[in-house]
């Protein structure tokens, strides 16, 4: 199999006669009207609360399913000081979710603690030696963060041990939900919350949003202020971010705010993430998405989670600069163990005489804590769905990828015949089979794959905001396209297509990178395409970019970031 090198050019059609209304009525430049018609946003109202939101805009949280009964329980916990176990994922997601409640319950005086399993030898989401574990630790309640959704015989356990369950999740629920006391999902069919894409910790955070007011409906913050949930956006930021859900609606509320947070925190655990990482001023998504969140990643993909929950909430600077720098050198390993796994995932690939739909590759040699990431890579250069399975003792566990065209939960569900477990959602998932239904379950998954996706499918689309005129690439647009931000899945940078640009000059960097030196109406401008040294520039090209302002030595210039380009027709 060869990767896929070719890139479809798609320009969105937007309403001229939304675009021009939205301008009128919003007062606001035709590009941005443009950009956020075609981010769904058709309307002045629904532009002001998207350019211009406050955290007031978030929702009610009681709205989500399940709200009041999980609420109520936990203010009976508080009320008897009952104990409250908080069972959480391994994955930045699940690890900020159970610092966010941790710190919270204990800040309103519930006593509680937190377990989270071990992803070697336990696996994902709520299992029986964690419950029992959980139990004979003197639990009461638990409550899930960021899994549960689907544990059946589980909440059946904790019945029966005498444990009220909670679950928090906002994974893809089965046909059959849990017997728990509460169960938080706004992917629950009948949850009428308005946003459904929350990511785990978002969950969490709506949680300690209702918690909040009935505790002080009741009067618990009468002689002390109430917790300030805005310090916690921190959290609620990391996770969201790094789980890469759309950052629209509340989503975007949280990540915006948090942000802040995230750049002025006081939290130890996080300044000390920010110093091995090298980050100083104020933090960005990129800066969460590849430099915090893998390293805080790092500890649960290939040891014990756990720790990044001592990072988040230690309280002591030199053991806070201590566990930091113990994530950053896992983080170094992970990259290493990435590298070897994706070389020996490639050549695989590379010796594959059968066109594959649906990618299931498997080994002995790989960690299962890496191999998610190593699809991923997989599906950048085959725009294949992908599954990766480390095998051990007769049994394979599998993470995979996917395309915009392919829901992988949906069709795991449709091959669920050779699968022990289970779970995820459209994007990514995991699972678990016995080793001797491998090859049966891979030919399975690709003649799925096969039937539903067509040739189009299977070319990567570059989407592209606008076409725009020479003359209006100037300095001023950055700073026009950054009111949309923060960017992420969901609300991506925009781009922007230019025809037949002069090319003025042409260099390779690091032998790898190409970057060249544009004629405009505004001057000459820099551009930059990274791993496109290959190309062989002609004269002028078309390109697909997004515009930013570089600095060099104190001088601020408009420089291009070359999504993709190709040489203009004669």
């Amino acid at each position: 199999m060869e990767p896929v090198r070719e890139r479809r050019w798609r320009l969105r059609e937007a309403d001229e006669n939304a675009v021009l209304s939205l301008a009128r009525e919003g007062e606001l430049p035709a590009l941005l009207a443009r950009l956020l018609v075609n981010r769904g946003i058709p309307d002045a109202a629904g532009a002001d609360r998207f350019l211009n939101a406050t955290l007031a805009a978030c929702h009610d949280p009681f709205l989500l399913s399940g709200m009041t009964a999980a609420v109520a329980r936990l203010s009976v916990a508080r009320q008897e000081q009952e104990m409250v176990c908080v069972y959480g994922d391994y994955d930045v997601d699940g690890i900020t979710a159970t610092a966010l409640l941790i710190e919270f319950f204990h800040c309103v005086g519930i006593n509680c603690f937190y377990h989270i399993p071990n992803r070697m030898e336990h696996g994902y989401g709520l299992g029986e030696a964690g419950i029992r574990a959980v139990a004979a630790a003197g639990a009461r309640v638990i409550v899930s963060v960021d899994c549960g959704v689907t544990a059946v015989a589980e909440a059946e356990l904790c019945r029966s041990l005498g444990m009220e369950l909670i679950i928090t999740d906002h994974h893809t629920p089965g046909e059959q939900l849990p017997d728990a006391c509460a169960v938080i999902n706004p992917l629950l069919p009948d949850s009428p919350f308005p946003f459904r894409l929350l990511a785990g910790v978002g969950v969490a955070f709506n949680l300690l949003i209702a918690l909040r007011t009935r505790l002080r409906e009741s009067g618990a913050f009468a002689a002390v202020e109430p917790p300030n949930l805005r310090e916690y956006l921190d959290l609620v930021a990391l996770g969201t971010i790094a789980d890469i859900v759309p950052l629209t609606d509340e989503n975007r509320l949280f990540v915006r705010f948090g942000l802040k947070e995230l750049s002025t925190t006081r939290r130890l655990g996080i300044i000390a993430l920010k110093t091995v990482a090298g980050i100083t001023g104020e933090v960005s998504c990129h800066d969460v998405g590849f430099k915090l969140g893998p390293r805080l990643n790092a500890c649960g993909r290939l040891e014990d989670a756990t720790r990044g929950v001592e990072l988040l909430l230690c309280r002591n600077r030199e053991e806070a600069a201590l566990i930091a720098g113990e994530l950053d050198a896992s983080n170094t390993e992970r990259r290493q163990i990435e590298q070897e796994i994706l070389r020996d995932a490639l050549a695989m690939l590379e010796g594959q005489k059968k066109e594959l739909t649906g990618i299931v590759l498997a080994s002995r040699e790989w960690h299962p804590g890496v191999i998610g990431i190593v699809a991923s890579r997989i599906v950048e250069q085959y725009h294949r769905p992908t599954l990766l399975i480390a095998l051990m003792d007769g049994e394979g566990r599998g993470s995979g990828r996917s395309i915009p065209a392919f829901h992988l939960y949906q069709a795991l569900t449709v091959c669920s015949a050779r699968l022990r477990k289970f779970g995820g959602h459209k994007y990514a998932a995991g699972l678990s089979l016995a080793e001797d239904d491998l090859d049966a379950f891979a030919a399975e998954f690709d003649a799925h794959a096969a039937s539903l996706l067509s040739g189009d499918d299977l070319l990567p689309e570059i989407l592209m905001d606008a076409e725009l005129s020479p003359d209006e690439v100037t300095s001023a647009l950055p700073a026009l396209i950054a009111r949309l931000e923060p960017y992420g899945a969901g609300n991506s940078s925009p781009l922007f297509l230019l025809r037949g640009v002069p090319v003025l000059d042409r260099r390779i960097l690091k032998e790898k990178h190409l970057k060249l030196r544009l004629s405009l109406p505004c001057g000459g401008v820099d551009a930059i395409a990274f791993n496109r040294a290959d190309f062989a520039c002609g004269t002028a090209v078309d390109l697909v970019f997004s515009p930013e302002i570089n600095v060099w030595n104190g001088r601020e210039s408009l420089q291009l970031k070359i999504k993709d380009l190709k040489n203009s027709e004669q």
